[in-house]
């Protein structure tokens, strides 16, 4: 019996012994557990921390690229001008060099005849000043018409006319139109009219040259006299006369005068339709139509603004040629010219901060006016562009006035090429939702179908959050134990004792993976309800900025009108004379 109960000690004891090795290496099992929950977790943190680092190095990465670049046009910008403003030193040199004297020979013109009509100058002293101008400049066409003024002034006819061949012989054209000015200048009209014959009869209106522009001024400025008006009137009648039997006119009028029109765009500022801008893939169309509408107002306002300015005309005849003479003698020189555009070009350089490509661009869209044009495309340049082309405020008035209906006809291809590109559907697209609004009324329908899409995205996110495979084995694990634990002997107690406590150790690791499961599906749901109201808000901005839109491009559109009202009342016969010419006017 004693021997028994010593056993029976003995066997409790390695019991017990047993008992607690397990319960240790099941806690040991349950720290490991959370171990690799928190090392998992610690993984997924630095995965997370080295994508932002590696984000934040891509921004940097860019900013530093962005940064170099910058410096890198600066550079070329900062070089571009200081070499333009070294080469524009040598150019201008260059024109003072070879053509300084012609300076002089210009500043003689009008010096001569101011100084005739105050009778301060001695014909000795006048005439000896242009012979030394003629030995200076030995192919310069004003030097000759210079000796030729002061034999006219001292009635020296061999000389003049001798002089006046010579002119004729370097630059026929200006030599003409030299003295079609400086004869009405001194009140010879009938010289005035001759040398007008001969200016027109060299003219092709098909191919101008540069200095029209100064009869052009003359004659819209009333300085030639009202039967030289009405000659001019007549002959610029003739040219659209003739230019208009040309096959393709009313086309090509329509299409020249369309690009000077749409040169008149002011692109509209993005930040006025933000949510559009962003949000709409229509919005490249929407900007397109409003800056067209935006531009019935932009002319309008060109042209009223021409037609309200008031004309200030020179004092007198005297003075309105001499404005003309200095502008054929100092703007319109071909030997020049080539020394001259580079100049230009150069300052255009310097004046854009280095900037070659808009300089260029510039310089371009002046060139055109220095060559020969027909006389519709000169109309067109005198209209729009009267800086470059040289014309005055008159002429600006008058050629409008005379291409009136080729500008209405653009006017009214351009509104009805505008209102055809107006869409009748606006496109919308937020973060992978898209509909489509006609003005925005449709709002309570486009709700139901956004929240009807991030309802059906929110559903497909869910789907994709699923208990892993390793916890659901820890489930099947578990239950598996605990089936084999109650299947065990009863002298195998220790083992089943053992199963139990893998059995609970896997289903905890199972409701650990479950309760982080849920957790994903509540984030998910979290996620999409802020994206939802996110969405939401956006969708109502934008159908505000379709509103908004729509009454904008509505309102501009009428407009349109305004420039046609306008073109309508003006006539050419209004600006085809001033204060120098106050004969009836009579030109059709």
């Amino acid at each position: 019996m004693s021997s028994e109960q010593i056993i029976d000690t003995a066997d409790i004891r390695w019991i017990e012994g047993q008992l607690v090795s397990i319960s240790n290496e099941t806690n040991n099992l349950s720290d490991q557990i959370i171990t690799l929950n928190g090392g998992m977790n610690y993984v997924s943190n630095q995965v997370d921390l080295i994508n932002k680092e590696v984000n934040n190095t891509k921004v940097t990465l860019d900013t530093l690229v962005q940064e170099f670049k910058d410096f890198i046009r600066k550079d070329e910008l900062e070089k571009s001008v200081q070499l333009s403003e070294t080469r524009i030193v040598k150019v201008r040199q260059e024109l003072e060099t070879k053509f300084g004297h012609y300076a002089d020979v210009r500043n003689k013109v009008t010096g001569i005849l101011q100084a005739v009509d105050i009778s301060l100058v001695r014909k000795e002293t006048i005439e000896n000043a242009t012979e030394e101008q003629m030995l200076s400049a030995p192919r310069y066409w004003l030097a000759p018409s210079l000796i030729a003024l002061s034999a006219w002034l001292n009635d020296n006819k061999a000389l003049a006319e001798k002089a006046m061949h010579e002119a004729l012989r370097r630059d026929e054209e200006k030599t003409s139109l030299f003295f079609v000015l400086v004869t009405r200048r001194g009140a010879r009209y009938k010289s005035s009219r001759e040398w007008l014959d001969r200016y027109f009869g060299l003219q092709d209106p098909q191919n101008l040259e540069r200095e029209i522009v100064i009869l052009i001024d003359g004659f819209t400025n009333g300085i030639f006299g009202p039967d030289a008006r009405i000659k001019c009137g007549k002959i610029v009648a003739g040219w659209i006369e003739e230019l208009s039997q040309k096959d393709g006119f009313v086309e090509d009028q329509h299409e020249q005068w369309k690009v000077a029109l749409e040169s008149k765009i002011q692109h509209l500022d993005e930040d006025s339709y933000t949510y559009l801008t962003k949000y709409s893939p229509s919005w490249s169309n929407l900007k397109n139509v409003l800056e067209g509408a935006k531009l019935h107002q932009t002319i309008y306002s060109f042209f009223d603004e021409i037609f309200t300015r008031e004309i200030t005309p020179a004092k007198n005849i005297a003075y309105a040629v001499d404005e003309l003479l200095d502008k054929l003698v100092s703007k319109f020189d071909d030997e020049e010219l080539p020394l001259r555009k580079e100049e230009r070009q150069l300052s255009l350089i310097i004046q854009e901060n280095g900037d070659r490509t808009k300089a260029q661009s510039l310089f371009d869209n002046e060139k055109a006016l220095e060559e020969r044009v027909s006389f519709t495309q000169l109309l067109t340049n005198f209209a729009m562009l009267p800086e470059v082309s040289q014309a005055s405020l008159a002429t600006q008035k008058f050629s409008i006035a005379l291409t009136k209906e080729w500008i209405k006809n653009a006017h009214e291809d351009i509104t009805a090429e505008n209102r055809a590109d107006v869409p009748m559907d606006i496109e919308l697209e937020i973060d992978q939702w898209r509909g489509v609004t006609k003005d925005g009324s449709n709002e309570q329908e486009l709700v139901q179908s956004m929240e009807h899409h991030i309802k059906t995205r929110k559903t497909d996110a869910m789907k994709q959050v699923k208990l892993e495979f390793k916890y659901l084995a820890a489930l099947a694990g578990s239950a598996l134990t605990v089936f084999a634990g109650f299947n065990e002997p009863a002298f195998m107690s220790i083992s089943t004792l053992f199963l139990f406590i893998v059995s609970v150790s896997c289903f905890v690791y199972f409701y650990l993976g479950k309760r982080n499961t849920q957790k994903r599906k509540d984030a998910v749901k979290v996620k999409f309800a802020n994206l939802l109201d996110h969405c939401l808000q956006e969708l109502r901005a934008t159908l505000a900025d379709t509103v908004d839109w729509r009454k904008e491009y509505i309102k501009e559109d009428q407009n349109a009108e305004l420039v046609t009202n306008l073109l309508h009342s003006i006539t050419s016969e209004q600006y085809s004379f001033s204060r120098h010419d106050i004969a009836r006017s009579i030109v059709n």
